[in-house]
């Protein structure tokens, strides 16, 4: 059998059409073994074989026998017509398309979520892309998943502008030209992006693209091309953009509004049109306010990652100095005075007083139950806030405002307060006896004093808080005297 199976692929490889046919004689289950073995993506098949070196008479002769081969895919989800039209093979598509079901096919997928038409337009295979488009024009408004891209995007990122002339022919759909991916980019931020001056040029004359469409991020074309690497192309992509009326974004979200409040004493023709140009004037006026709105989204994003990393880290050592307290913790059991043996290792005095078991604390039976307490109750603290710190990051509260996260901040005090007692027991612990009195210069003069700073901090910006809560009820107060005033006038 495994005999078999090479002549049939040595005969896939050279195109031969009569050791097959000998092949199927001898064996007319050649080909349904080949659909088992393949087990639906496991291998190539002869098809695939045939395909990708453009054999079409055996691709013929193959379909004539078993056509739903041509429904195989291979490890990459690829099936014959994909490979056929990565190569280019016109005739060999012809023959895949010609096939009773053969729209299935040109809406299969690869494990990249691309179909035949999209595989043909990437590589620039513009006859493949032709008779495709023939044979299945649907296709052509496949998304791909995961990235929500079109073939249109595809065109551009692989720079492939006779394809995209030939599909936007076929498809001149306003939707089709302006859809956007995942990022919110359309073909013109991708084409700008990528400095392809002649493929702007051509969308902007020769489509139906919105020039001043807004990416997630809020951006248009023309503020793509202010923020990447300057070239020389970039005047013309400029020019041809500012022609067509391209604007940069001042205020994404408000920007519909701006744009009636310039054009509200235009005619009624006018605002009746379908591109709206905000004046220059307006633009440049407007135009100190954009950095007042992003540098606190920036700052807000910036120590909100800062926090997330810090607890992070303050997490990990807390449940470190659980597990592994000063003084370590027993490695063997001891019973009472007078019933069995001390401990290995342990202190007489320990094994005079009272039993231990392996894996309890030497600390709390060295230095007193106040002191071993107090270590578990700071660190306890530390810990657990530094967990509440990570578990409200993740839960998608609001933490775009100030006020939150200035709540997580002082969250965050607290955690690293308890930290640094948990530190300054863990000091006392582990110094001897004759050392003690450097561990109590160091509580005195040092940690007491950073946390005296933390307090100071703490009340400053309290203070701030308040005088702005106090800024807002007056201000309330004013605008509800001026409601009743006028209220009275009135009456």
């Amino acid at each position: 059998m495994e005999r078999t199976f090479s002549l049939l692929y040595e005969a896939a490889q050279e195109g031969n059409v009569t050791t097959l046919r000998e092949l199927l004689e001898q064996d007319r289950l050649i080909l349904d073994r080949i659909i088992v073995i393949n087990n639906n993506g496991f291998s190539e098949t002869p098809l695939h074989v045939a395909a990708i070196l453009g054999h079409a008479d055996f691709v013929k002769e193959i379909l004539n026998q078993r056509p739903e081969l041509a429904k195989e895919i291979d490890t990459r989800g690829s099936t014959p017509l994909h490979v056929a039209a990565v190569k280019g093979h016109l005739e060999t598509v012809k023959v895949l398309v010609s096939v009773a079901d053969h729209e299935t096919t040109c809406f299969s997928v690869d494990r990249e979520g691309r179909n035949p038409i999209h595989i043909a337009a990437m590589r620039g295979r513009l006859d493949v892309l032709r008779e495709l488009v023939r044979v299945a024009p649907g296709a052509v408004e496949v998304i791909l998943e995961g990235r929500r891209e079109t073939v249109l995007h595809m065109c551009v990122r692989y720079n492939q502008l006779e394809a995209l002339r030939r599909l936007v022919e076929v498809v001149d759909d306003y939707q089709f030209v302006n859809a956007k991916d995942d990022y919110g980019m359309t073909v013109l931020h991708l084409a700008v992006a990528d400095k392809q001056t002649v493929t702007v040029r051509f969308l902007l004359t020769n489509t139906r693209i919105e020039v001043n469409a807004v990416n997630a991020n809020g951006f248009t074309a023309l503020d793509i091309l202010a923020q990447s690497q300057k070239n020389e192309k970039d005047f013309d992509i400029s020019e041809c953009l500012r022609a067509s009326g391209a604007l940069r974004t001042i205020d994404p979200p408000s920007l519909p509004q701006r744009r009636t409040q310039a054009t509200s004493g235009s005619s009624s023709s006018s605002r009746t049109s379908s591109k709206v140009r905000v004046p220059s004037q307006y633009y440049q006026i407007q135009k100190l306010p954009k950095n007042k709105k992003t540098e606190p989204k920036n700052w807000l994003t910036r120590k909100r990652e800062a926090l997330m990393v810090v607890a992070s880290l303050i997490a990990t050592m807390a449940f470190q100095a659980v597990t592994s307290p000063p003084g370590g913790l027993w490695q063997d059991d001891s019973s009472p005075a007078g019933s069995g043996s001390a401990s290995q290792g342990a202190p007489a005095s320990d094994t005079a007083t009272g039993s231990h078991r392996a894996g309890e604390s030497i600390m709390a039976y060295n230095q007193g139950s106040y002191l071993y307490q107090s270590y578990l109750y700071y660190n306890t603290v530390g810990f657990l806030s530094s967990l509440s710190i990570i578990l409200l990051l993740i839960t998608g509260l609001p933490f775009w405002r100030k006020f939150f996260m200035r709540v997580l901040t002082v969250i965050m005090w607290v955690t690293i307060t308890a930290m640094a007692l948990t530190y300054t027991i863990s000091s006392y612990t582990f110094t001897p006896q004759k050392e003690q009195n450097v561990v109590t210069h160091v509580i005195l003069y040092l940690v007491l004093g950073w946390i005296g700073v933390m307090a100071l901090i703490l009340v400053l910006h309290t203070i701030r808080l308040l005088v702005k809560l106090l800024k807002k009820l007056v201000n309330l107060i004013r605008q509800r005297r001026k409601k009743f005033i006028f209220a009275n006038d009135g009456f």
